[in-house]
């Protein structure tokens, strides 16, 4: 069994990158403009901002030579306002950090400007790429993972907690993925047993009473899909998940090391990092609908034995084995 510590020590230096005075002799300064739909202080979205300035930095971009970041956090309600101030800094790449949350924005803003996205589910569906392969537009990027891969969710909550009859999946039902998500939890369904009820997950009192009416009634599970708002909710998700008992799967492993039960998905940072490759390459002088949107390569299994045991569930040995971390 593996395990791995999760750390977080990053202060605050990535939210806000200040002008460059001086590049080194003769050496254009580059300039990046990074949209977060996420809070400046979210300690996970730190994380991954920092693997994706640390990645640039291996490949010879620095801060103090010849690159310049401008980063945005943002929320629903502005983010539209923050995308255009991005693009009318003129930069030489845009990085959408949070999924289809930053893409939509920034392709509002901009047909022109080269944008490399991380973490969409669907980029076809959303409109953002005419196709994986050859995306043609001003965009490219990483997915997180294809609609299929839900059914997994659903195999591993019935692993673990083979009385499971009911399941609540929290989806975010003004995005693609979040219909998509559901659609292909429900093609597994019927197979598994399992009945399924979707919840919206738009603000806080909505979530706290679907999940409240939902526990009142026995053998019930949660899945939590992707969404940029799940993950804004994401503490409160997990505390009503263990106030009321519910067995609980997300898609990243941050819900798991915030309390949650168990995980699977990519590995989110690990994109972040790709991401600079692609960055690196456009700054160089490749077209983004020259690259192809590419798959994750890491996927993680994340266990939480100490919610596991106050659910009264005992982890199977096979699946402790196949995990990739396992929290005690």
């Amino acid at each position: 069994m593996r395990r791995r510590h999760f750390i977080v020590g990053l202060g605050s230096a990535a939210a806000s990158w200040p002008a460059i005075a001086h590049a080194q002799q003769g050496e254009r300064v580059r300039r990046i403009g990074v949209l977060m739909a996420a809070a400046a202080n979210d300690p996970e979205h730190q994380a991954r901002l920092a693997a994706f300035t640390q990645a640039l930095k291996q490949l010879g971009w620095s801060d103090a030579s010849n690159l310049q970041i401008d980063t945005r956090w943002t929320t629903a309600e502005d983010i539209r306002k923050h995308a255009a101030e991005l693009v009318a800094l003129a930069p030489d790449v845009l990085m959408a950090g949070t999924g289809s949350a930053s893409v939509a924005p920034l392709l509002e803003a901009t047909r022109t400007v080269p944008i490399v996205f991380t973490v969409v589910i669907d980029p076809v569906g959303a409109g953002f790429v005419t196709n994986l392969a050859r995306p043609s537009g001003n965009a490219t990027g990483f997915t997180m993972f294809e609609y299929g891969m839900s059914g997994k969710w659903l195999d591993l909550l019935k692993e673990i907690a083979p009385r499971v009859k009911r399941v609540a999946v929290l989806r975010d039902p003004a995005v693609a993925s979040g219909i998509g998500q559901f659609a292909a939890l429900q093609a597994v369904a019927p197979s598994l047993g399992v009945e399924l009820g979707p919840v919206d997950v738009r603000d806080t009192g909505e979530i706290e009473r679907a999940i409240t009416d939902f526990a009142r009634s026995a053998n019930g599970a949660l899945i939590v899909t992707a969404s940029a708002l799940a993950t804004r909710h994401r503490n409160l998700i997990v505390t009503l998940a263990a106030r009321h008992r519910l067995p609980a799967i997300y898609a990243s492993r941050f819900f798991v090391t915030a309390g949650g039960f168990i995980s699977y998905g990519p590995d989110l940072v690990d994109q972040y990092r790709r991401a600079a490759g692609y960055v690196d390459r456009i700054l160089k002088g490749e077209k983004p609908g020259d690259l192809p949107v590419q798959s994750p390569t890491k996927y993680e299994l994340v266990i939480n034995l100490a919610t596991a045991k106050t659910l009264g569930l005992t982890v199977p040995p096979s699946l402790l084995t196949r995990a990739d971390e396992v929290i005690e």
